[in-house]
């Protein structure tokens, strides 16, 4: 396997051409994209034209010439930018996001833009227009999600690099369900401009990689402030790649009661975790048992603020201003079947969730209430960094599960989030990173989580557990 880091190393030296390395990724999507269907759109023509300008201009960008696969809810310059959702059909950015453009500066090379749960609401990529994304690992099963595409095509080889949003654990579950490194950063720390909103006070973008290394070079490329985001952190951020090799000698790392205990964790991956603390004690780290007790109120409050936020900012889609228009008698009607025809049943089910939990005599019972388990969980979190470095817990609660197994009960759906949806709530990093395989030889993720901005102390943590991998 051929690193980003790698390729642009070659690249910029001129050991290798733009060209040649987008090539032979594009001849491995051609062999295996029918099966894993990791993409709404292959960008061909737009990859070739990039990489040729990179072999013409300037090689001395962080990514030149890498090969990267972008959610298909990143705003991309008059290239379809869909949601994975009807409701967008025809729907052509007229700008870049933040994310994007700053990829392209690095001299990145977009080649394509990849499936995801619609409008980011799903923990297995099913919930799409476009038909669900299946894991290069069994074709039989889930990739996870909501950003299954883009954990997909890292997996499957497509790219050494792809960019997810994470609200509830889109970029760290299918990360540990495909076997690849998935980092959501802290809240602000990368632009959200671009990003379509499925609930503004969680979403994050961030990172997918085979290794650590790509992953921290790739945040270090999007990350930064933003004046376009009235969210985004004003502040520098240090150097992440510099500091893999540090190591944790002394890192206090606490593991999670509440969330290695949490319902429906498998033992298989109970026992990836404990693995993963017995490594990090032997790599010099202080690992203890840690407690955040309203972290086991989460999956709760998400199912209430989630909704809520995205029933306010799905409102826009209305079939007058750009994507599906269903056409009617009047502007209600039209306003009514342009949302039933362009929306699929879960995010119908999530707005009528979110409408019902803002509505008159409802708000203080329960979206209300929510925010006030909310500010109980970033207090918790907050105590527990008093006395750890790192918190350490699984990232999903079993291996990937079976196509359709779950699209029929939603609740049991939702469970794959309960030990993701804590660090979106407190607004805290986390990542993901391959530890391992389950009784079922599929691959299995833990979790590390820190306090707000420690991603370099993520970072070099996950590059010990994945040397002890090794």
């Amino acid at each position: 396997m051929t690193t980003a880091q790698q390729i642009a190393d070659a690249v910029r030296a001129g050991e290798r051409s733009a060209s040649e390395v987008l090539e032979e990724h594009l001849a491995v999507i051609d062999e295996r994209e029918g099966d894993v269907h990791a993409f709404n759109l292959v960008m061909r023509d737009e990859a070739r034209a990039a990489a040729v300008a990179v072999d013409a201009g300037d090689r001395t960008g962080a990514l030149a010439g890498v090969p990267v696969a972008l959610k298909d809810n990143l705003c991309t310059r008059g290239i379809p930018t869909t949601c994975s959702s009807r409701i967008l059909e025809g729907w052509r950015p007229p700008y870049d996001a933040t994310v994007v453009a700053r990829l392209a500066a690095a001299g990145a090379v977009f080649v394509g833009k990849t499936n995801l749960d619609e409008f980011a609401m799903g923990s297995s990529t099913e919930n799409s227009a476009f038909g669900p994304t299946r894991n290069p690992h069994d074709l039989d099963r889930v990739p996870g999600g909501s950003s299954g595409g883009s954990a997909a095509a890292v997996a499957a080889g497509f790219a050494p690099l792809a960019l997810g949003s994470d609200t509830g654990g889109s970029i760290r579950q299918p990360a540990a369900l495909c076997g690849v490194v998935g980092l959501k950063p802290t809240y602000g720390l990368v632009s959200r401009y671009g990003l379509v909103a499925f609930a503004s006070s969680l979403d994050q973008i961030g990172p997918f990689a085979a290794t650590v290394a790509d992953a921290a070079l790739l945040l270090e490329v999007i990350a930064g402030h933003d004046p376009l985001d009235s969210t985004s952190l004003d502040r520098p951020l240090p150097p992440l790649v510099s500091g893999l090799g540090d190591g944790v000698e002394g890192l206090r790392v606490g593991v999670l009661t509440e969330l290695v205990h949490a319902e429906g964790i498998a033992p298989d991956v109970r026992r990836r975790v404990e693995a993963a603390a017995e490594a990090l004690a032997d790599a010099g780290a202080k690992v203890d048992e840690a407690s955040v007790p309203a972290a086991s109120f989460g999956l709760s409050a998400y199912y209430l603020i989630a909704p809520a936020e995205a029933s306010s900012n799905l409102a826009r889609y209305d079939g007058v201003r750009y994507g599906l228009r269903v056409d009617a008698e009047n502007t209600a009607e039209m306003n009514a079947a342009t949302r039933t025809a362009g929306f699929g049943p879960e995010v119908k089910r999530r707005i009528m969730l979110g409408t019902y939990a803002l509505s008159a005599g409802y708000y203080d019972a329960y979206y209300g209430k929510a925010q006030q388990v909310r500010t109980l969980i970033i207090r918790d979190f907050a105590a527990a960094y008093d006395s750890f470095d790192v918190l350490l817990c699984p990232t999903s609660p079993t291996t990937a599960f079976r196509l359709g197994d779950k699209t029929a009960d939603p609740m049991s759906m939702y469970l794959n989030d309960v030990c993701t949806i804590p660090s979106n709530l407190a607004g805290d990093p986390a990542i993901s990173v391959p530890f391992g395989a389950g009784d079922d030889g599929l691959p299995v993720g833990v979790q590390l989580l820190g306090p707000a901005l420690s991603e370099a102390t993520l970072l070099r943590t996950a590059a010990v557990l994945e040397g002890a991998l090794q």
